[in-house]
Formats: C-alpha cells, structure tokens, sequence
C-alpha cells in the first residue's frame, strides 16, 4: 500500500459561510481553533476524516488541498521533481510536524506532511 491522504484543507472565501454549509448539508461539527485560524473538522475514523476550513489569505481562488502522509518529506520532495513535478521548500508547524505544497506535473496542487520525529 502507498503513502496514505491524510488531511484536506478547503480554503475559502467566507470560511463561516462554507462551515454553515457542511454543517447543514451533511451534518459535519467543525470546531475553530484559536492557534491556527482554522475550523477542524473530525468525522468518524476514516479515510480523509480530518481537515479544516478557513479563510483565504493570499490565494485569490478558493482551493482544496488533499496531504499525502509521507516518512521522508526531503525525499519525497526530490522524487517529486525526478518525476516531472515541482515542490514547495518543506517547513516546520510549530507541532514539529513538517509540510510542503508540491504539483504533480499537469499543475494539480497537492501537499505532504512528514509527522514530527521523536528525538
């Protein structure tokens, strides 16, 4: 089996009024959290159960963005362009976790997330 999608994030125009949407149509329960800007969104323990939703900062077009689980992002990251894509410089989250956003080679944003490494 391959690298696992882990979380999505939806980024929004009105991230309130995207929110009411999910709730009403299928009953999701986001819940904002204060740190990050972003409301989290858990459903039952499955697939692509975890996300978020939030406002558009920079990004002038609203988006979707599914993360690839992945144990080594800077190889990961290479493979990515030995294969036709472009990548993203990896960073930090302040949960030590590690991110990139990368596009396969037809233009189609992805990202990935290398979870924080015990010390």
């Amino acid at each position: 089996m391959g690298d696992p999608v882990v979380w999505w994030d939806l980024g929004a125009q009105d991230a309130e009024r995207s929110v009411s949407f999910f709730e009403d149509v299928f009953d999701w329960k986001p819940e904002y959290d204060e740190d990050t800007g972003f409301y989290r969104v858990r459903l039952e323990e499955q697939e692509l159960s975890k996300g978020g939703i939030f406002a558009l900062r920079k990004a002038k077009l609203p988006f979707v963005t599914l993360y690839v689980l992945v144990d080594d992002i800077d190889e990961k990251s290479r493979l990515v362009e030995e294969h036709g894509g472009s990548v993203e410089a990896p960073f930090r989250l302040a949960s030590g976790s590690r991110i990139c956003l990368f596009n396969e080679p037809s233009g189609v944003t992805f990202a990935m997330i290398q979870p924080k490494m015990d010390e």
